[in-house]
């Protein structure tokens, strides 16, 4: 089965480094990000960091579970490596690019999925819309509000 991505991109009022400290705050996603029902942080790099980080997600028609390596380049990108859950392949990154002096930001999330067999398109769309543009969409209202 191959495997299928989706970018997306939004406009927030809040400076790129306010963008990554909330979405690297991990212990407080599921506070904010909707489809987020939980996050473990498995491992802390040399800066007190999340290394490794264990997600669960609501994607609508299934609740998936995932362990990401954090790849940090500070405030601009966070990206991720696999390391195991429900997909045979799972990563993205988030990239942040100033606006407006720094008062606003391009936020973008690529993120490439195999799940290692076929998924109905349905099941694709609702973990595309779980994952891809609720976490944008409930950054930005986060940032915002």
């Amino acid at each position: 089965m191959p495997a299928y991505g989706e970018c997306q991109t939004a406009e927030i009022a809040a400076a790129p480094q306010a963008c990554f400290d909330a979405l690297t705050d991990f212990e407080r996603l599921p506070g904010w990000q909707g489809a987020v029902r939980d996050v473990e942080v498995l491992e802390r790099d040399a800066q007190g960091r999340g290394a490794v980080v264990e997600y669960v997600v609501d994607a609508r028609l299934k609740t998936v579970r995932y362990r990401l390596r954090q790849i940090y380049d500070e405030p601009r990108r966070l990206a991720s490596e696999y390391l195991g859950g429900d997909f045979r392949d799972f990563c993205g990154e988030w990239r942040f690019e100033p606006l407006d002096g720094g008062r606003r930001t391009r936020a973008e999330l690529d993120l490439q999925i195999d799940p290692g067999r076929f998924v109905p398109g349905v099941v694709r769309r609702a973990i595309s819309d779980a994952v891809v543009r609720r976490a944008l969409s409930d950054l930005k209202a986060h940032l915002e509000s």
